[in-house]
């Protein structure tokens, strides 16, 4: 098989990898609800972790950071050209997003864009990631965290690696993961947006 039939198998397996929900896996592994059905609907770690506890919040997130990881890193290992290796790092992200799984809807996909970026630009990837964590730590927002750490990855990529590549696919990550937030950006506008610790209801 030559690269660009084995970019297209790839492609497919990270979207496909991606679209597992570690969210619901989790929690019926552990015989907790199903977070499509409690709390925001969401199968992503925050959800998770209000409706069933920290336990299955990590676990959640370990997953949907390790499967961005994996397609990343695997790219790296077998790639020169960074087409390649981007489209092959994104594919989880789309699949997290629109799950061939749940029907082609998802998550945000913020753990998993983590884990693409992790995979392929190490430095960024921490600098996202130190980004959400110390957003979350002064606001108490996930989705302030998630919206203020991708709202920098394309000004880090342009510092950092800034080929146009690159930033192509950090506009498009952030711009979906700005849409996907739509209505946490509604809510944290409105100053209704739960925090972490704190009941949807709350």
């Amino acid at each position: 098989m030559d690269l660009s039939g084995l970019t297209g198998v790839l492609v497919l397996l990270g979207y496909l990898v991606g679209g597992i929900p570690f969210g619901v896996v989790v929690s019926k592994a552990m015989g907790l609800p199903d977070p499509r059905t409690v709390g925001s609907k969401n199968v992503g770690f925050t959800n998770v972790l209000r409706v069933s506890g920290k336990k299955a919040g990590i676990l959640t997130l370990i997953g949907d950071m390790g499967k961005g990881w994996v397609m990343g890193y695997v790219a790296t290992q077998i790639y020169q050209t960074e087409w390649a290796i981007l489209l092959v790092a994104i594919a989880p992200f789309i699949g997290h997003l629109y799950s061939p799984f749940l029907r082609f809807t998802g998550g945000k996909g913020v753990a998993t864009a983590l884990g693409s970026v992790l995979g392929v630009a190490p430095l960024i990837g921490l600098l996202l990631l130190l980004a959400w964590i110390g957003a979350v730590a002064v606001w108490r927002y996930s989705s302030g965290g998630a919206l203020t750490a991708f709202a920098l990855f394309p000004v880090i990529a342009g510092f950092v690696r800034p080929t146009s590549g690159f930033m192509i696919f950090s506009l498009v990550i952030s711009g979906l993961i700005v849409i996907k937030h739509k209505g946490n950006i509604e809510r944290l506008w409105k100053g209704t947006e739960s925090k972490i610790g704190q009941s949807r209801s709350g």
